[in-house]
């Protein structure tokens, strides 16, 4: 499953691409935070900001996720309000934690 829960019908090719790309990540985490960026903001972005969008995605997984939860300095290159958009977009899940669980299954 890909979490996808908007149709690229109306996207262009290279939109419907990198929506794609952003699903299919490699690792789960940033699957989501690009996949449900994109979903939210992909048919707005221009060109300029595609291209940058491309270059961030081209990024390594494992960086990806330092840099945007601040376990590592992000390089002046991604230092763009691009990124800050990105880094800041929170996915609509609930985290999984064990008063969720207890709440949803009860005490056990």
């Amino acid at each position: 499953m890909t979490g996808l829960a908007r149709t690229s019908a109306d996207l262009d090719p290279r939109r419907r691409r990198i929506l794609y790309r952003c699903w299919h990540r490699g690792i789960r985490e940033m699957d989501l935070v690009f996949g449900t960026f994109a979903e939210a903001e992909i048919a707005g972005l221009t060109t300029e900001e595609l291209d940058e969008f491309e270059t961030i995605m081209d990024a390594d997984d494992h960086d990806l996720h330092a840099w945007i939860t601040g376990a590592m300095v992000l390089p002046d290159t991604l230092n763009t309000p691009l990124f800050a958009r990105i880094a800041a977009y929170v996915p609509d899940f609930d985290p999984v934690t064990k008063a969720s669980l207890e709440a949803r299954h009860g005490n056990a």
